[in-house]
């Protein structure tokens, strides 16, 4: 009896203090200062350009004789088309006037125009692209730019926050922040090198070649695609390059204007999760040799189909994108330290990226 007298006493002392008491104050932490560091250094890329295009004829243009008749080409008809296109995309040297987005943004312009932030706008040239991996680096010639740092993708996690900057339905500078959804994403395009970080920071038409940002204003990746219902707005699925990938990239354009990728000779698939129980591999990742190319690098250097690679220069594979993406990203010349397991048996073998002429090297 005398706990409850208490009890009722404590309670109605606190209902005698006045609302504001009641409310604990809690100051909300804010991103603006991480914002207003970073924005100057995204960009508005506006583009022109013209397309050739093949114009559909009808099926009785099949015939040859039709086609004299009509005076139609053999390979058909061709029409050109003026287009215009916008795109962001990130300062990341502002001394030499570096600016890095996405290839798809500036592909087939013959006029591209970068607005800053502050609303001052000049022309820029390409100094090089990549369509494996959809990067490519402009460059202008003005003063007083403001770069972005570059960050370390390698030590991203799922459920890092993150910032994505850039131009949206050509609403300048516009800001979302989400999550890292996913690493290492691929398949988006088979053909291409991926790895993409996946998050749910709205992105959509016009972010491509933007910021995605981390929580110390660092640059970690550029925005790139996203998966989308018809009407082409943003579901919470985005994906953006790695700026591990884009330094890589971005060092040989500047240096060469394109990516020399050299030739190794092999063929990779997934180790199924059979192969690796019978190997006894406790993480069950690693990457299987299905070929090698008679005469190749990799045939000089000690691989052998069967083979199963385990780690790259002593970082662990999850799957076969990722050592594609590796020994793509490596220039020519240059060496990388393999591990693999040979019938049961750890092995090191350093392969060497050689230019492609020397497939069956004697």
């Amino acid at each position: 009896m005398a706990t409850m007298r208490i009890i009722v006493l404590v309670l109605l002392a606190f209902m005698t203090l006045p609302p504001a008491a009641h409310a604990v104050s809690v100051a909300l932490p804010s991103l603006a200062p991480v914002i207003k560091a970073v924005s100057p250094a995204v960009v508005n890329i506006a583009t022109r350009g013209t397309l050739t295009e093949r114009v559909a004829v009808n099926p009785l243009f099949a015939d040859p004789y039709y086609r004299r008749f009509f005076n139609v080409p053999e390979g058909g008809l061709v029409r050109q088309r003026q287009f215009q296109s916008a795109g962001s995309g990130v300062i990341v040297d502002a001394k030499n006037g570096y600016i890095v987005t996405n290839r798809h943004v500036i592909e087939n312009a013959n006029e591209i125009t970068v607005t800053l932030l502050d609303d001052r706008h000049f022309q820029a040239t390409v100094v090089g692209s990549d369509e494996g991996t959809d990067i490519a680096v402009l460059r202008v010639t003005e003063p007083h730019l403001t770069e972005m740092p570059l960050g370390d993708s390698s030590r991203l996690e799922v459920g890092d926050w993150v910032l994505a900057i850039g131009n949206p339905f050509g609403l300048k500078h516009t800001v979302t922040v989400g999550i890292v959804s996913a690493l290492g994403r691929t398949g988006l395009h088979p053909r291409g090198y991926e790895d993409f970080i996946q998050t749910d920071a709205s992105i959509n038409p016009g972010n491509s070649g933007g910021a995605l940002v981390n929580m110390e204003g660092q640059l970690i990746g550029i925005n790139s695609a996203i998966l989308s219902k018809e009407g082409g707005g943003s579901i919470g699925i985005g994906f953006a390059i790695p700026v591990d990938m884009v330094k890589a990239v971005m060092s040989q354009l500047i240096t060469y204007g394109e990516v020399k990728r050299g030739v190794v000779g092999i063929k990779l698939r997934d180790l199924t999760p059979e192969e690796a129980e019978s190997l006894q591999l406790i993480n069950a990742h690693g990457v299987a040799i299905s070929e090698v190319a008679p005469g190749s690098p990799a045939d000089h250097d000690g691989i052998k189909t069967g083979d199963v690679v385990m780690s790259v220069n002593g970082v662990a594979l999850e799957n076969a994108a990722q050592l594609r993406n590796a020994l793509a990203l490596l220039r020519v010349g240059q060496s990388v330290e393999i591990r693999l397991m040979r019938k049961g048996v750890e092995r090191t073998v350093t392969l060497n990226i050689d230019p492609p002429s020397s497939l069956n090297r004697p």
